[in-house]
């Protein structure tokens, strides 16, 4: 058994995108987009949708055109195949918490509470790249697999030869944390957390988006996570200071060979208000 281990265990490696780290794949594509979408729809069933149409559409303008962007790209590298797993969505939900999260096959949330740290459609793209670039690296599915062989050891073998769907959704469960009124993905590894860092400054500016914004953004991430409520987005990443010395030594070599030809942004509506509030102070002056 444990020769039919290590023989699986050397064919189910598969190969991360953009950075060409090689990974451990035990569980197919097709049960860890059920699992994703299983957690997702669990959690939409719960969460509230926000009404706030502005921030919506700024959701859904920047995740679209960064996941058309990482399309193209797959598509024009050989990976056309992966295409098929994505279902691209992107939702805004009320909620005050700094946070955002990807599931699986694209299914992207971001809270309300993190807008109010968005100034610009840049911004977003940090935030938006970063999510799709869990997707993009397959983290989901890695972290299935390790999970499964260390809670099964060589009996994974077994399951996977079998493909005992079952036995996936069960490690799911754990994979996918049910809370009380919320299913929320487990925050990733910081291995999985810098490579989508990194991956995620490549999709931003493969969409146009400028990605020097993501060393600003980090750095009010960083200033707001001193309140009460700790984005998940830190949780379990190196320090704010590490992270943003990666990203500053990264982003050369990420603007050269994929930055292209510049969006124009959209400034965000709690930004614009802000500014016209100044404006009309000073014409009273």
């Amino acid at each position: 058994m444990w020769m039919l281990a290590g023989t699986l265990l050397a064919t189910s490696c598969g190969t991360v995108p953009l950075t060409g780290r090689s990974q451990l794949n035990l569980v197919s594509d097709s049960e860890v987009l059920q699992s994703g979408l299983s957690a997702y729809t669990s959690f939409m069933q719960t969460a509230t949708v926000s009404t706030d149409k502005v921030q919506s559409e700024q959701v859904t303008r920047v995740g679209k055109r960064i996941a058309a962007a990482t399309e193209k790209y797959l598509t024009q590298n050989g990976l056309a195949s992966e295409v098929k797993n994505y279902s691209w969505e992107f939702n805004l939900v009320k909620d005050s918490q700094v946070n955002a999260f990807c599931m699986p096959g694209g299914k992207i949330v971001v809270y309300e509470g993190l807008m109010k740290l968005v100034s610009s459609d840049d911004d977003l793209a940090v935030v938006l790249g970063h999510e799709v670039a869990h997707a993009v690296a397959k983290h989901s599915n890695e972290r299935l697999s390790q999970q499964m062989l260390a809670q099964y050891g060589g009996q994974a073998v077994g399951m996977v030869l079998q493909n005992k769907s079952y036995q996936t959704q069960a490690i799911a469960q754990q994979v996918y944390g049910l809370g009380a009124n919320y299913a929320v993905i487990l925050p990733f590894s910081r291995k999985h957390e810098s490579e989508a860092d990194y991956i995620g400054l490549a999709l931003m500016s493969l969409a146009g988006y400028n990605p020097d914004t993501a060393v600003t953004f980090w750095q009010k991430m960083s200033s707001n996570s001193g309140s009460s409520k700790v984005s998940e987005l830190l949780s379990t990443h190196p320090s704010d200071a590490t992270r943003i010395s990666d990203i500053q030594k990264n982003l050369p070599a990420i603007k050269q060979k994929f930055y292209t030809t510049p969006v124009t942004t959209t400034t965000s509506a709690a930004t614009k208000s802000s500014a016209k509030t100044t404006k009309k102070s000073t014409k009273k002056k």
